[in-house]
């Protein structure tokens, strides 16, 4: 059980997110809002609150902007497929952790410890750091409290979705059949029909392209776009603005020693004889009985006590290394063991020592006492610290006044310039409804655009846009939505409505000549060469033109099959020839049946989490687009 953070690595990703992704934006706007907006969700009368929703909102952009780049379009998440999506998965969360604590599971001191004190975030050279970890959730202004709360959650949802996606069912035949479909190769060759090949042939009059034109405004319409002038207060921009002085870092190293200590650690070796909390009382007789006799072992020839280890150990994680568990501090193993391990001096051997994992026998290996590190040693992280604190501290007393600037004297940013120290700075064409990057985020844009910037001519709210950053607007240069003239798009929508039409007869052409194929025409065609292929290795043959070479008939060969290909033309497909997948052999079969032990698995799950709604009082009080399915 002392490999749990190992066999929670996934788990431990997950929650890792939550730290490197910001989960509490909760800002300077967000006080201004009212606080008593409606949930927006509600499990059981338990509510998803518009806090919690705008976190999740948050917390998947951030993930999506880091996996996409340059990609990454803000106004996908002011779609109401987004929000219900992200809804969705907060009602998901909750459901499992009702139906977690109903069944009993739970989440012990010492799992949730192991998992947070796991996380390379919060660690400082390869080891746990109560200061980084306190200071990266001060960062996203997250308590411990909050924090391990959040996390408990998690580990106990995932103790429900493993419940079911670690047990799923693969029988040989199964997997065997799945073997054999999914590596049956298939010999084919390929002959396009271009759809170039019918350019000479397709027109297109005046007629077609006032018809297309007519028919299709979307499609020549420009978006609305401004140009803006606008100020940025920011707790980055402030920092040139505050210092921190020689007494003040001496002061706070004084006041904070044991911060800057090195905590006393402890190299223990462990046999452990497991045993679940819940397990009948002769199972837990029998692994007592099982401890002592080691321990009696252990007493009688300590040198052998690694040895002993590795043959009756139960801890897969230490077992191997005759039950080493390395150096550790107070408060990375459940209590009694740590008692028992700080209470023995080097070379001591303790008695049975029993924990929610089981009976261990302990032996404590080394001592690294503590120790102190000298001021100069930390004064420039001391500084650093104090100079983020004390620019954040001036943000929070500017924020306010910096926000009332821009309202009250809403036909000008200068004021509120100068009140923040900063440049009015010049945008290039924003676009309505085109997410950008900050400092343009989709709320950003939607104030940029609002009648009261655009018509009215006014500053926007100070919105804002990340952490400690908040950014106010002013329209400059406005173009409204419109829509192209004929003669701008006339060309583009010529060679549209070719390529369209070449198309269409290659498609034609290429349905002739695969009918005639399969009626046994002998045909002349350009063949490439032949080319192996399984459902799993298609080469450059989409989906679909796979799908149907493996339904065809492999009987008889050789067999024709065809497809559209996109907008270039049709392919038609030669099968040649189909060899059988070979010999399953054990380690080939393993991998398989775990694969589909996990899909079946996750049905499963899937299916438990819809029967679980279903069961479920659950309220939606998104906007009504939004709350559709």
């Amino acid at each position: 059980m002392f490999d749990f953070v190992h066999e929670k690595k996934r788990l431990v990703q997950i929650v890792l997110a939550v730290i490197i992704l910001p989960f509490a934006f909760w800002g300077v706007d967000s006080y201004r809002r009212s606080g008593n907006a409606e949930a927006p969700a509600s499990v059981n009368g338990a509510k998803i609150t518009q806090q919690d929703f705008e976190n999740a909102l948050r917390q998947q952009q951030d993930r999506l902007r880091q996996m996409l780049g340059g990609n990454f379009d803000a106004a996908m998440f002011e779609t109401p497929e987004m929000k219900r999506a992200v809804l969705d998965n907060l009602v998901a969360q909750k459901l499992l952790v009702e139906r977690a604590k109903a069944a009993g599971l739970f989440v012990s001191d010492a799992q949730l410890a192991q998992v947070i004190q796991s996380i390379e975030a919060f660690h400082e050279n390869g080891r746990f750091d109560k200061k980084r970890y306190e200071a990266a959730l001060a960062g996203q202004n997250m308590s411990p409290l909050m924090f391990e709360a959040r996390v408990r959650d998690d580990l106990l949802g995932q103790q429900m979705r493993d419940g079911y996606v670690q047990n799923g069912f693969a029988s040989s035949s199964v997997t065997d059949n799945v073997i054999r479909l999914n590596e049956q190769q298939r010999l084919v060759s390929i002959s396009t029909v271009p759809f170039q090949s019918f350019a000479d042939k397709a027109k297109v009059d005046e007629a077609d392209l006032k018809k297309y034109y007519e028919q299709n405004q979307k499609e020549f319409q420009t978006p609305e776009q401004a140009k803006v002038e606008y100020v940025t207060l920011s707790a980055d921009s402030l920092s040139n603005k505050v210092q921190v002085t020689a007494d003040e870092a001496r002061q706070y190293y004084e006041a904070h020693l044991g911060d800057f200590g090195t905590p006393e650690q402890r190299q223990a070796a462990h046999i452990l004889i497991s045993v679940p909390l819940a397990a009948p009382q002769a199972e837990q007789d029998a692994a007592k009985s099982k401890a002592e006799k080691l321990l009696q072992q252990v007493k009688q020839n300590p040198a052998k006590f690694a040895e002993l280890a590795k043959a009756n150990s139960q801890d897969p994680g230490s077992a191997a290394n005759g039950g080493d568990l390395g150096f550790f501090g107070r408060g990375m193993m459940v209590k009694p063991f740590e008692d028992a391990a700080f209470a023995l001096k080097a070379g001591e051997i303790s008695g049975l020592v029993k924990s929610d994992f089981g009976y261990h026998i302990i032996k404590l290996l080394a001592v690294k006492p503590s120790g102190g590190q000298p001021f100069e040693a930390v004064r420039r992280e001391i500084e650093n610290k104090l100079h983020q604190q004390k620019a954040a501290d001036m943000f929070a007393e500017l924020a306010e006044k910096f926000s009332n600037t821009v309202y009250e004297q809403s036909d000008t940013l200068k004021p509120a310039a100068d009140l923040a120290g900063s440049k009015i700075e010049q945008s290039g064409w924003l676009v309505k409804g085109a997410g950008a990057n900050a400092p343009w985020t989709a709320k950003m844009l939607e104030a940029v655009f609002s009648d009261e910037a655009v018509k009215n001519k006014r500053n926007t709210a100070a919105i804002e846009v990340a952490p400690n950053t908040l950014v106010a607007a002013r329209v400059v240069e406005h173009k409204p939505a419109a829509v192209l003239a004929l003669t701008e798009v006339r060309d583009a929508i010529r060679q549209k409505l070719l390529n369209q039409q070449a198309l269409d007869l290659a498609i034609k052409q290429g349905e002739t000549l695969l009918t005639q194929l399969q009626h046994g025409d002998k045909l002349t065609l350009g063949w490439s060469a032949s080319q192996t292929i399984t459902r799993a290795q298609r080469g450059q043959l989409d989906m679909e033109l796979v799908r149907q070479i493996y339904q065809a008939d492999a009987a008889k060969l050789p067999q024709y099959v065809g497809a559209k290909a996109g907008q270039n033309g049709y392919v038609l497909v030669r099968i040649d020839a189909v060899k059988e997948a070979g010999a399953i052999d054990d380690m080939k079969r393993a991998r398989y049946a775990q694969q589909l032990r996990q899909l079946t698995g996750e049905e499963m799950f899937q299916a438990y989490l819809a029967d679980a709604k279903k069961q479920a009082t659950i309220k939606v009080n998104l906007p009504e687009k939004a709350a559709q399915p």
